[in-house]
């Protein structure tokens, strides 16, 4: 009876756990359940238009132009980009990519998805999506591997004719991402994100004075930079202590026997 009772407050903190590893593996809202995001696009790194995740961007261009936007992604998280390029009536083949850079320009593998597309003539719309691999909260100096912090995404076609240079065109951006949880977490951190994101504002100073000044990139996740100092492994690792701790007195209580010792006759 009393092993009965240990295996079931067992199975009551094993089901306990369970509940915020399997809220971390749920997809974020759609960016229906977001706000209106920017309505232009950056035409080089430092210029790039910031956008929140689940937050669509849309922006009018030429075909021919680069078109920037940047993004914060945290330990953890495997983002997807997805974008959308509404095309003139009257053009031939295209072919459109998106390409993603973390905080220190390296271009980003994209583990699946159709980064690259061609549109036929005659086309209404093109669509790209890039899923990039889960972001670390470390990695070796000489790694490729995807760390936290900004992270740009650049939209463009390529190998277009002269013909169709500078057609107008109408792009959107949206970024998600899934929280992978304690399955990608790393036995380190960064002592900072990477987030270089240098954006030229402009500050108003006196009417005879128009300067520019170059300040930090405001961008990041809800709730601030996570460093990978927390995850669903924090869980697990304290239900298994706490499991062998349940299972050690279980087979105490099976084992010690439940009869008292027989005493000896003295002289015996």
């Amino acid at each position: 009876m009393r092993f009965t009772r240990v295996l079931g407050a067992a199975l009551l903190a094993l089901g306990c756990a369970a509940g915020p590893a399997a809220a971390d593996s749920s997809p974020s809202p759609s960016a229906s359940d977001g706000g209106a995001g920017p309505t232009r696009a950056g035409t080089s790194f430092r210029t790039a238009t910031e956008i929140e995740q689940d937050q669509r961007a849309t922006a009018s261009a030429s075909a021919g132009d680069y078109l920037y936007w940047s993004f914060a992604a945290d330990a953890e998280q495997r983002p997807t980009v997805r974008a959308t390029v509404k095309l003139p009536d009257a053009h031939t083949a295209q072919t459109w990519q998106v390409d993603v850079y973390d905080g220190l320009r390296r271009r980003q593998a994209c583990q699946y998805g159709a980064q690259t597309r061609t549109a036929a003539q005659g086309t209404a719309s093109i669509d790209l999506t890039c899923v990039l691999r889960t972001v670390r909260a470390w990695s070796e100096p000489w790694a490729d591997d995807p760390l936290p912090g900004t992270y740009y995404v650049r939209l463009t076609a390529i190998g277009l004719p002269a013909a169709d240079l500078g057609l107008p065109v109408s792009t959107s951006v949206e970024v998600g991402a899934v929280n992978i949880g304690g399955g990608a977490a790393v036995d380190g951190s960064l002592a900072e994100p990477l987030v270089p994101g240098i954006a030229v504002t402009s500050e108003r100073k006196d009417e005879d004075s128009s300067r520019k000044s170059a300040v930090l990139s405001s961008i990041e996740p809800d709730g601030g930079w996570s460093s990978g100092w927390w995850s669903s492994r924090w869980v697990w690792t304290g239900v298994g202590g706490i499991l062998a701790a349940l299972a050690g007195i279980g087979g105490y209580a099976l084992t010690r026997g439940t009869g008292r010792p027989t005493r000896v006759p003295p002289g015996a």
